[in-house]
């Protein structure tokens, strides 16, 4: 039976704490890819450690070890969850997780989570919250990493979703944890994006409702056992509001549903639906498209993170940051004329 890990540094929960000063042998990358292929849990933690490294030469391991795994990679369901403050998704995705693993399924749960960069926070919490599902053999839960841009955080936990399907697992379930952009980073990532809603949410979250519905290819309103009436009443408003919208797929209109991850209520039909969307885009070629699509915005917007951080890292432009902000502040010149400042002694314009 393969070790099961829940450590970020890979080790194996059962392991007694490591010894101040023991090293452990590095791996290359053939030993690395050998370990992920052969869903060695303890060589697949160590390779996700390795991709969330910002060290350059760990990062220029990860790639080669990347480059390996590719061709071993995609066959899996990617599925992005989120949903508005309260409404349960860990609770939720444990109870999917556990079904799709009773199933036969293998299922691997990661998560973006964006406000970790600003708070340096980490939400190892969901280790805790989804104790059964992290016991499960045929599970792997992994929380993002601590702190990054969120750029940063996306970029690594699209490159732990290859090592996972690399390494055999056939669902993923990519969770977000803030609110706001980084359900944009999750949506371009997966083939199908569910939102959980709740029946009495309040005005309060219309806006943020709104934009992530615009990207939903399914909605579900969770705690439905709490008020069936309002859940019904709730699926009513969400079916009209999204004949307002426009979908993001000419071939697919979203369903709503009412389910209850506590009670374990409705997940059934609810994964039922994601496996039509799959086959139906499967079928038309859209999924290929979508992915191709995620692929090449993936590697603009790393371009885009590497050549911010490179501008704010050049010597000139340390030198006048200070001096522009304070004029800008002041009022005595243009965020225009600062960009273009800044730009001049990058070595551009």
């Amino acid at each position: 039976m393969s070790r099961r890990i829940y450590e970020d540094d890979g080790e194996p929960q059962s392991s007694p704490p490591p010894v101040v000063g023991r090293h452990r042998r590095k791996l290359d990358v053939a030993e690395y890819a050998a370990g992920v292929l052969a869903c060695d849990r303890a060589v697949l933690g160590r390779a996700i450690t390795l991709i969330e490294s910002n060290a350059k030469k760990d990062q220029q391991l990860a790639q080669r070890l990347l480059v390996e795994l590719l061709p071993h990679s995609g066959k899996s369901q990617r599925v992005g969850i989120t949903g508005v403050p309260g409404v349960g998704k860990s609770t939720f995705i444990e109870a999917l997780g556990s079904n799709l693993t009773a199933a036969g399924h293998r299922v691997a749960v990661l998560a973006v989570d964006p406000t970790s960069g600003v708070t340096g926070g980490s939400i190892l919490g969901d280790k805790t919250r989804m104790t059964k599902l992290s016991r499960d053999e045929r599970a792997f839960v992994r929380p993002s990493p601590s702190s990054g841009s969120l750029g940063g955080v996306g970029r690594k936990t699209r490159e732990t979703m290859l090592a996972c399907e690399a390494a055999g697992f056939d669902v993923i379930l990519v969770e977000t944890v803030g609110v706001g952009q980084s359900e944009t980073v999750v949506s371009e990532m997966v083939d199908f994006f569910l939102v959980l809603m709740l029946a009495n949410a309040g005005d309060e979250l219309q806006g943020i409702k709104r934009g992530i519905m615009e990207l939903a290819d399914m909605i579900a309103i969770n705690k439905a056992e709490a008020d069936a009436t309002a859940a019904r009443n709730a699926k009513r408003e969400y079916m009209s509001a999204l004949r307002l919208m426009r979908g993001t797929h000419a071939d697919w209109k979203p369903p709503v549903l009412t389910v209850s991850g506590l009670h374990n209520q409705g997940l059934d039909v609810l994964w039922e639906k994601i496996t039509e969307f799959r086959a139906l885009f499967t079928k038309n070629g859209q999924l290929e498209v979508r992915r191709r699509e995620q692929m090449r915005r993936w590697m603009w917007s790393m371009v885009d993170d590497r050549v911010r951080a490179a501008v704010r890292e050049h010597p000139e432009v340390a030198t006048l940051v200070t001096r522009l902000e304070r004029e800008l502040i002041e009022g005595t010149t243009t965020a225009t004329l600062g960009a273009e400042a800044i730009l001049r002694a990058f070595g551009i314009g």
